[in-house]
């Protein structure tokens, strides 16, 4: 049973996502305030966490950060928000997803449900992809450089695996859009920008001269063969 950390300060909000996803099968810890969300995170060390972007204590994208700083733990982040930069800041932090409220809490579970999914397993190309001085191995959901591990969100791995298993292939942003979220989701093309600017931190060596994930310009990216 996968474990599902809520940080909002919504009360009523937490009662109806809660009960959503226990009958969806997942077991669920809550926390009011960012500052005690950190702190549940960080001892219970759920599987997923549900983010609000405006919390007292400490904000969401403080949060978020110091999740990540730690550990690759999937992160959805909720925002009543409605501009696209809000949005690719938390991205830019390090969350997988963000849903702008008001959703559907079945939208939510579906969200989970996909998350975890892609957190646990990797497209069947091959088991293990070498490129470079990469080895991706694709069972293990890892990814090493130079035999240094590398510790990648579910996303990035996706978008990683998506392009390096085509080198040379260029991929537009709604390509690797709906291979890393899924054909339905409904989201910002640009959202990839953020996850690739990320990527590129951890992989390479100079993000703004990228020796791995070339751009595209006018279409979107490709791994460099």
């Amino acid at each position: 049973m996968a474990t599902i950390l809520i940080i909002e300060d919504e009360p009523e909000l937490v009662k109806v996502l809660r009960s959503y996803l226990e009958q969806a099968g997942f077991s669920v810890l809550s926390a009011g305030r960012g500052d005690t969300g950190l702190s549940t995170w960080e001892h219970k060390r759920p599987d997923l966490v549900i983010l609000d972007l405006n919390l007292p204590g400490m904000d969401g994208l403080d949060v978020a950060r110091e999740i990540r700083r730690k550990s690759s733990t999937p992160i959805i982040m909720l925002t009543a928000r409605v501009e696209e930069t809000d949005q690719l800041i938390g991205l830019e932090m390090g969350a997988d997803d963000y849903i702008a409220k008001p959703f559907s809490p079945r939208v939510v579970v579906a969200r989970v449900r996909a998350l975890l999914r892609r957190s646990e397993s990797a497209p069947n190309v091959s088991k293990v992809l070498r490129l470079a001085d990469l080895v991706i191995d694709l069972e293990g959901h890892t990814v090493e450089k130079k035999g240094q591990p590398i510790d990648l969100t579910p996303t990035e791995f996706s978008l990683l695996t998506t392009l390096a298993g085509a080198p040379g292939r260029a991929f537009s942003r709604l390509q690797l859009l709906e291979a890393s979220q899924g054909a339905a989701y409904e989201g910002y093309e640009r959202t990839i920008d953020a996850h690739i600017k990320n990527l590129r931190a951890k992989l390479e060596a100079d993000p703004k001269k990228p020796r791995y994930i070339e751009t595209v310009f006018g279409i979107g990216y490709r791994f460099v063969k």
